[in-house]
């Protein structure tokens, strides 16, 4: 506050002076037309130059002194920080002697060290701690142990900031394998996690956040819809799951069917793998002359593109637009259903899904016409 506060009343100073200057030389100006003008005036507009060069720099050293005393802090946290650090290295090193490198322990101590380099922003070291306690959480505690949950969350969060994204992929994978193997289906808590891991892999789709080419986004969207649609199946007619979580679910798969059939309608139909062989062997013949003079009839054999290969490429591009405009059919319809029996939503919530309903119909008539113009 104190730096800035300086450095504006430095502007007004230099303002200040260049105006003087300006007024000194229109004064100069006009004594020169008027010689009658009374010669100890100008020695005035002099002492208001002195007094705004004074002014000038005394701003310049209460900037200086601001900037020392702002160095002054900066070396005294720098100090503090590094004091703070010895310490927790060496409570973390005395617990490793004393326990071992793998007591459960040790998990507190890591997770501390690590919150203080996440603190400090020194995101390196606080993922290489985290990943000693995901370690330490594995052996101590089992390979599918809940332990490990909020060390992976940590570790997903600071690869985010990082933006080391195939590691926060990998570690959203093993994230759901554990929730997988603690939790049933319809548990809040596998739901919870549900949603976050659909949310990343959306995230990871739209922003294409791994270059992957579209062969790749494909396979991850298709991977994404048929999570959604077991996730789905298995929890609809499950009596103890809220309306609203599957509400969620449906809505989420639509948005990775939306995905996929947008990808699939801005891919060139030269991108897709036709049924038909790209090559075939034709057999070639021609009349050739022999040494004696004798006319025979000489056959080889030559591959050309097969004719029917961009008609293939073509067909397999509107087979993908089908399956997946016939999948955001299917979610349509599913929440149509919920709208039309469930008696958990309120009014607001039923006018937005009316509304999401709308949309999403537009949309799959828009694939739908697209479809239609392969044909053509």
């Amino acid at each position: 506050m104190k730096t800035s506060e300086s450095s504006l009343i430095i502007a007004v100073l230099v303002r200040l002076c260049l105006w003087s200057v300006i007024l000194l030389g229109m004064a100069t100006s006009l004594w020169a037309q008027q010689p009658d003008v009374v010669e100890n005036e100008a020695p005035a507009g002099i002492d208001l130059l002195i007094g705004v060069k004074a002014a000038a720099e005394a701003g310049q050293r209460a900037q200086a002194h601001a900037d020392e005393e702002k160095q002054a802090r900066d070396r005294a946290r720098s100090l503090e920080i590094g004091r703070e650090l010895i310490l927790r290295q060496q409570a973390l090193e005395n617990l490793r002697s004393e326990l071992g490198i793998y007591d459960p322990a040790l998990l507190e101590a890591y997770s501390d060290l690590a919150g203080f380099y996440n603190e400090i922003e020194d995101y390196e070291n606080a993922v290489k701690l985290f990943t000693d306690a995901l370690q330490v959480a594995r052996i101590s505690s089992g390979l599918d142990s809940e332990t490990q949950l909020p060390v992976l969350s940590n570790l997903i969060d600071l690869n985010r900031k990082l933006e080391a994204w195939q590691e926060v992929d990998d570690l959203h994978e093993l994230s759901l394998h554990i929730n997988t193997r603690l939790y049933p289906l319809t548990d809040s808590h596998y739901l919870a996690y549900a949603e976050i891991y659909g949310n990343w892999k959306l995230e990871l789709l739209r922003d294409n956040l791994l270059q992957q080419n579209f062969r790749g986004l494909a396979n991850d969207a298709s991977d994404l819809s048929e999570f959604y649609e077991r996730l789905i199946v298995g929890i609809e007619d499950q009596p103890d799951v809220g309306i609203t979580n599957l509400l969620h679910l449906v809505s989420d798969k639509v948005q990775a069917d939306l995905a996929l059939a947008r990808s699939v309608a801005s891919t060139p139909a030269s991108a897709f793998e036709g049924l038909a062989s790209r090559f075939i062997t034709q057999t070639r013949c021609q009349n050739v002359r022999t040494t004696s003079g004798a006319v025979v009839r000489q056959c080889y054999n030559v591959q050309v593109e097969n004719p029917r290969y961009r008609q293939s490429q073509r067909d397999a591009k509107r087979t993908a637009m089908n399956r997946h405009t016939r999948d955001i059919v299917r979610s349509i319809e599913r929440l149509e259903t919920i709208r039309a029996t469930t008696t958990e939503l309120s009014a607001a919530q039923l006018r937005e899904l009316d509304n999401q309903i709308v949309q999403l119909q537009t949309q799959s008539e828009q694939f739908l016409r697209a479809e239609r113009r392969l044909l053509l």
